[in-house]
C-alpha cells in the first residue's frame, strides 16, 4: 500500500483554520450565552455550582470530557501503538470506580452541602488539614493544566507547523474567558460540545484507517500478529508496566483520586442537586469513559496496523521525534489532502485541552474562594465575592499559560510526567479523605503528617523513575519498508536507561521500577498507614467526638444487603448510622441519623 510522510503529508490549509476557529468560536459563544442569560452569573451559587439544577446527562458528558484530556487523545493511541492494548483493561476499572464513588463519597459531600470538597477536611479534622488539602490540590492542578495546554500544542506544532505559542495562548485565553464569563453552566455545556468534537475525531481515524486496510478484521489480525493484543497478563510483578492487576486494581485507585475527591469532579456532582441525580451522572460517565477508552485504544491499533502494513514505523525511522506526535502525524497521513479534516482532528485535540482546563479553572476558583478568601473576609458582600471569584478564575487561566511555559523546559517524557503527577498528589489526597471517612480513630496530626509523607514519597519515586526508568519490554516495530538511511540504531528509541546499563544502577533504584499504574495505590497506602500510626501515637480520636455525618461506612455503603449480624461487627462498634430519604415533593435529600439498625435499607450510607 502506497503512502506518504511529512514533509509529504502537507500542512494546515484555509479550511482547516476555519474548522479550528469555528470550534473556538462556539466555545466562546456558549460562555457568553450563559453569561447573559439566567442569573447572569451574579452569585457564586450560579457561577460555581450552576444553581445545583443541572440535568445528569450534560454533567455525565462533562465528567467524560474532563477525563478525555489532550493527553488522553494523543497519549492513549500512542501507548497502544508502542506497548500494546493492555491499557484497554482500564475499561474494567471505570464501573468499579463509579460504584465506590456513588456509595462512599457522593453522599458525604451532599449531606454536608459543601462547595469545596476541602470543607469536609476542616469539619472532620481542623483548618490545617483543610489548608494542606488545598495546597496539594493547587500543586496538582496548576502543573497539570500547564502540561495539558503545552503538550498538544508542541505535538501539533512539530507535525502541522501550527504556531506553538499561538496555540498555547488561544487555549489558555479562550478557557479563561468563557469560564469567567459563563461560569459552571458554560463549562458543562462547552464540555458537551467538545465531547462530540472529540468523538468525531476518533471516529474519523478509525473509519478511514480501517477502510484503507480492508476492514476491522484485518486491523485486528495485523495487530495480533504484531503482539499488540496480548492483554491478559496475570503476573503479580509490580514492575511490569501493564498487567491485569496493575491496570484494574491500580487503575481503580488512580481514577478514584480523580472522581472521588478531586474538586473539579466533586463540583460537577453537586450541580445536579441530589444524590440520586449525581449517581446517575457518574454511572453514565462510566459508560462514556468505556466508550472513549475503547475508541482511543482501537485508534492506536488502527495506527499500528496501518504502518505495520506499510512496514515503515514513523517513530523508529525518525519521522517523528516523540511518541505524542504519532497521532497528529497519522491524522495528516490519512487526511492531509482533504480540506477541513485535519482541522477537525486538531479541534478534537484542543477540545480535549479546553474541557480539562476549563474544569480545572472553575475548580481552582472554587477552592481558592471557599478555602482562602471567604475565611479571611467573612463579611464580604455576595456581589463582591462573586466578582472576586471570577477574577480568581481569570488569574488561574493566566497562571496556567505560565505553567505551560515552564513545561516547555521539560524536553522528554511529558505525557508520563502528567500521568505520574496525578497519582503523586492524588493518591495522598485520596488517603487524606480516606482517613477521615473510613477510620474514625484518625486525628488531625495523623492526617497532615500522613499527607506530607505520602506526597514526599510520591515525588521521590516519580522523580527517581525519570533518572532511572523502569525496565520495560516493547513489542518490535517494523522499519524494513522505509526507504531512508537510518541515522540511529533501530533499538535506540526504545532503549531505557535501565536496559542500557543495569549494572550501574544502585540498589535503591529498584524502588523506581514500580509501574506508574501502582502509584496512586502505593501513595494512598503510605498516607493511610503513616496517618494511622501517628494518630495512635498522639492519641486516637474518640468515636463519640465525631459527628456521624462525617463518617462513611463501607459495610453499609457497599454491602447494604448483608444480614445485620454480619454488618454489626464490621462497623467496629459504631452505634450511630446515617441514611437518607429523597423528598420527592421538594426534590431534595433528607439525611437522618439513627441508632436503629433496622432502618438501614438499600439506601444506607
Amino acid at each position: 500500500m502506497d503512502g506518504h510522510y511529512p514533509g509529504d503529508v502537507g500542512s494546515f490549509e484555509v479550511w482547516d483554520y476555519v474548522v479550528f476557529g469555528g470550534m473556538l468560536s462556539v466555545s466562546l459563544g456558549i460562555g457568553f450565552y450563559h453569561g447573559c442569560t439566567g442569573g447572569k452569573q451574579k452569585t457564586t451559587q450560579e457561577f460555581l455550582l450552576a444553581d445545583r439544577s443541572m440535568n445528569p446527562i450534560p454533567v455525565a458528558m462533562s465528567l467524560v470530557a474532563s477525563f478525555i484530556s489532550a493527553i488522553t487523545v494523543l497519549g492513549t493511541p500512542a501507548e497502544v501503538y508502542i506497548n500494546g492494548a493492555a491499557f484497554w483493561l482500564f475499561a474494567i476499572s471505570y464501573p468499579i470506580v463509579a460504584i465506590l464513588v456513588s456509595r462512599l463519597f457522593i453522599p458525604v459531600f451532599f449531606r454536608l452541602n459543601v462547595t469545596s470538597a476541602n470543607e469536609y477536611l476542616e469539619k472532620r479534622f481542623n483548618k490545617a488539614a483543610r489548608v494542606s488539602g488545598t495546597i496539594t490540590f493547587f500543586i496538582n492542578m496548576v502543573l497539570y493544566l500547564g502540561i495539558v495546554i503545552y503538550t498538544p500544542a508542541l505535538a501539533l506544532n512539530a507535525v502541522t507547523h501550527i504556531s506553538l505559542w499561538g496555540s498555547v495562548l488561544a487555549t489558555g485565553l479562550v478557557c479563561a474567558i468563557y469560564t469567567t464569563v459563563g461560569g459552571m453552566k458554560a463549562v458543562l455545556w462547552t464540555d458537551v460540545f467538545q465531547t462530540c468534537v472529540m468523538m468525531a475525531g476518533f471516529l474519523a481515524i478509525i473509519i478511514e484507517g480501517s477502510s484503507r486496510l480492508g476492514g476491522f478484521g484485518r486491523v485486528w489480525t495485523i495487530a495480533e500478529e504484531g503482539g499488540r493484543i496480548d492483554i491478559w497478563n496475570f503476573n503479580f510483578d509490580p514492575s511490569i508496566r501493564h498487567t491485569f492487576w496493575s491496570v484494574v486494581v491500580g487503575g481503580t485507585f488512580s481514577w478514584l483520586t480523580t472522581y472521588g475527591v478531586n474538586q473539579s469532579q466533586v463540583q460537577r456532582y453537586i450541580t445536579t442537586g441530589s444524590v440520586k441525580r449525581a449517581r446517575i451522572s457518574i454511572f453514565l460517565a462510566a459508560f462514556g469513559m468505556i466508550v472513549v477508552v475503547s475508541m482511543s485504544c482501537f485508534s492506536g491499533l488502527v495506527m499500528y496496523s496501518y504502518y505495520a502494513d506499510k512496514q515503515c514505523d514513523p517513530y523508529s525511522s525518525n519521522k517523528v521525534s516523540e511518541t505524542d506526535q504519532l497521532v497528529p502525524f497519522f491524522m495528516l497521513d490519512l487526511f492531509g489532502s482533504i480540506p477541513g479534516l485535519p482541522g477537525l482532528f486538531t479541534s478534537a485535540v484542543f477540545s480535549a485541552a479546553l474541557s480539562t482546563v476549563s474544569s480545572g479553572l472553575n475548580a481552582l476558583a472554587a477552592v481558592t474562594a471557599e478555602d482562602l478568601v471567604k475565611p479571611c473576609f467573612p463579611r464580604m458582600s455576595q456581589e463582591r465575592y462573586t466578582l472576586v471569584t471570577k477574577g480568581i478564575a481569570l488569574g488561574f487561566g493566566v497562571l496556567s499559560i505560565f505553567a505551560a511555559f515552564v513545561t516547555s523546559f521539560l524536553k522528554q517524557g511529558v505525557l508520563e510526567i502528567a500521568i505520574s503527577l496525578s497519582s503523586v498528589t492524588g493518591g495522598p489526597l485520596l488517603g487524606l479523605f480516606s482517613l477521615g471517612l473510613f477510620f474514625p480513630w484518625s486525628n488531625s496530626k495523623g492526617a497532615v503528617v500522613g499527607l506530607i509523607c505520602g506526597c514526599s514519597f510520591g515525588f521521590w519515586v516519580a522523580i527517581g523513575s525519570i533518572f532511572y526508568p523502569p525496565y520495560s519490554y516493547k513489542p518490535p516495530l517494523i522499519t524494513s519498508g522505509c526507504n531512508i538511511t537510518m541515522t540511529t540504531p533501530l533499538t535506540s528509541p526504545f532503549m531505557t536507561t535501565a536496559e542500557a546499563d543495569p549494572a550501574d544502577r544502585p540498589l535503591i533504584t529498584e524502588l523506581y521500577t514500580l509501574s506508574y499504574t501502582w502509584y496512586a495505590c502505593t501513595f494512598w497506602l503510605v498516607t493511610v498507614t503513616v496517618g494511622l500510626v501517628v494518630s495512635f501515637i498522639t492519641g486516637p480520636t474518640k468515636r463519640k467526638d465525631i459527628d456521624p455525618v462525617l463518617r462513611s461506612h463501607c459495610v453499609d455503603g457497599l454491602y447494604c444487603y448483608l444480614p445485620e449480624a454480619i454488618k454489626k461487627p464490621l462497623r467496629c462498634g459504631d452505634d450511630k448510622l446515617v441514611y437518607y430519604e429523597e423528598d420527592e415533593d421538594k426534590d431534595e435529600d433528607v439525611f437522618k441519623v439513627t441508632e436503629d439498625k433496622d432502618v438501614m435499607t438499600s439506601t444506607a450510607m
